[in-house]
């Protein structure tokens, strides 16, 4: 008899539809599946986080001239910290935090110095460059995640993928020419060139960032990718701090109402990376990338009544393009590539048993943990 459980779809997974139907149905049917509808539901739920962000900084910004970025972060990382990092500690054997800290340190780290530089870059480039160029060459995350993917944990893409992507850029697209159309072009750049580089350094570093998060989560925990991002992220960000923003922190009046926004910047992007490390898991760190292009489209919603920005109807258009691209994305499931099985066995044969409480990636070659942990040594 069948398994009862074997029939049950995983999320952002939609079961198989009958063969006799109509490619076009087929594809119909799998978009608004109840799988690919929460992925998209998640993703916007992403999306709001990064927009709650967005709107805090602004507010520091244009109302009480306080204009700390690595500050807001730091706090975020330690917020982190204190919550994952103490579940973390409270494990024992390979998945506690002592044993992850004596033979992963120097990873963390390394993740943690990506993460924290690429929001870095990209908030300094608003200092150099336009709105429209971020918005524009910040997709630049998109191609290389899907590239570094395609090497690094081997995935394939099938031909809606690569129209999924497409069309989601070209709702960007719509999103920047509603915005030059409105006159929306906020800063002038004092040097766009330099600016444009720090965007497409940190859109780079992002998709780096977005990688190991995907491996971790999916090979290892997703404890585990918190409380490290929050352990090393707050150890970067506050060497960071000291450095460049001690004097401008050290200016700032504070009032309740300061206080208020700093903490909602910290809830909203601690927030942000827990239920990010969730949708990660259950779908892909490009499926990710694309849904959170709606935030911009979010922050303009709310900002026409906080900031007096202008309204137009392309907004909605490309809100539309860009939820269709992610929920096609999403329909079909990408695979991994076949390995040499002779390869394999004897790679498999030398891998230690996962510790007890590591989420497995079945769909991710064996080959793979081989592969890091002889680049490690």
């Amino acid at each position: 008899m069948m398994d009862a459980g074997a029939s049950q779809p995983l999320l952002g997974h939609p079961s198989p539809p009958a063969r006799n139907d109509p490619a076009y149905r087929r594809l119909w049917r799998k978009i608004f599946s109840w799988q690919v509808l929460k992925i998209v539901l998640l993703g916007q739920f992403l999306s709001l986080f990064l927009c709650g962000t967005s709107v805090s900084s602004q507010l520091l910004v244009d109302n009480y001239m306080v204009d700390t970025p690595v500050m807001q972060n730091f706090i975020s990382y330690f917020l982190l910290s204190l919550v994952y990092t103490v579940w973390l500690a409270c494990r024992s054997g390979e998945s506690g935090l002592l044993y992850i800290l004596k033979n992963k340190w120097w990873k963390y780290l390394f993740l943690a110095v990506v993460d924290v530089e690429a929001n870095y870059c990209l908030v300094k480039a608003f200092q150099y460059t336009t709105l429209i160029s971020v918005q524009l060459l910040d997709c630049v995350a998109i191609p290389v995640l899907m590239v570094l993917s395609w090497f690094i944990l081997r995935s394939r893409y099938n031909w809606i993928h690569y129209l999924a992507v497409c069309v989601c850029l070209l709702g960007v697209g719509t999103l920047v020419y509603a915005d030059v159309l409105s006159e929306r072009v906020d800063g002038k750049g004092s040097d766009v060139l330099f600016g444009d580089f720090l965007v497409i350094l940190g859109a780079c570093l992002y998709a780096v960032s977005d990688l190991c998060q995907e491996y971790v989560v999916k090979k290892l925990s997703c404890v585990e990718f918190l409380a490290m991002l929050g352990l090393f992220g707050a150890f970067v960000s506050g060497t960071q701090l000291m450095a460049l923003e001690s004097a401008a922190v050290a200016s700032i009046n504070w009032n309740w109402n300061v206080g208020l926004l700093y903490a909602g910047y910290a809830l909203c992007l601690s927030g942000f990376y827990s239920v990010m490390t969730f949708v990660v898991l259950h779908s892909s760190a490009t499926s990710v990338a694309l849904g959170l292009l709606t935030s911009d489209i979010y922050s303009l919603f709310i900002g026409r009544f906080l900031f007096g920005y202008k309204f137009s109807g392309l907004y909605i258009l490309s809100f539309i393009m860009i939820i269709v691209g992610f929920a096609s994305y999403n329909s079909v499931t990408t695979y991994t590539s076949e390995i040499n099985k002779e390869t394999e066995n004897n790679d498999t044969e030398e891998m230690e048993a996962p510790p007890e409480s590591a989420t497995p990636l079945e769909n991710v070659p064996k080959q793979l943990c081989t592969v890091i942990e002889d680049s490690a040594q």
